[in-house]
């Protein structure tokens, strides 16, 4: 079984995961993962791409770790959102231990989301359309973060 961390990480740790998995995947090719909402579409392509290539979900864990960190990361980064962790009710009901939090309050389960697209395959679970049809979104996005 491959482990992503040695620990569960929390929402203080997610941009740093997302920053290694952008450096991990992008190491040798050109890949835009520049955190646009426009390389949310690239997302959908590799989470395909993964089950496409016959991966099942443990095998590909890591990987769609790294993916959903990324979708968090837009969310932070053009949405307006916050990493949070979850309390023990939320991670009961997302089954994961970090999500993010709009500027409206609401949370959202980027991990899982990106969890769902793998598992469904359907492209009514695009990465891009969540992002687009999001509720709680900033009116202006902030500048992104480096």
């Amino acid at each position: 079984m491959t482990q992503v961390h040695e620990r569960t990480p929390g929402a203080a740790d997610m941009r740093a995961c997302a920053r290694a998995f952008v450096t991990r995947v992008t190491a040798g090719n050109r890949l835009p993962l520049d955190y646009s909402t426009a390389s949310l579409r690239v997302v959908d392509f590799l989470v395909d791409g993964l089950r496409k290539g016959g991966a099942d979900q443990e095998r590909a864990r890591a990987a769609l770790f790294g993916l959903g960190a990324y979708v968090g990361e837009v969310l932070v980064r053009r949405a307006g959102a916050v990493w949070v962790d979850f309390d023990a009710e939320q991670r009961a009901y997302f089954g994961q231990p970090v999500g993010v939090r709009m500027p409206d309050g609401r949370v959202w389960n980027p991990l899982g989301k990106v969890h769902n697209r793998f598992r469904a395959g359907d492209p009514q679970d695009s990465l891009q359309t969540f992002y687009l049809t999001l509720h709680g979104r900033a009116r202006r996005a902030p500048p992104a973060a480096v």
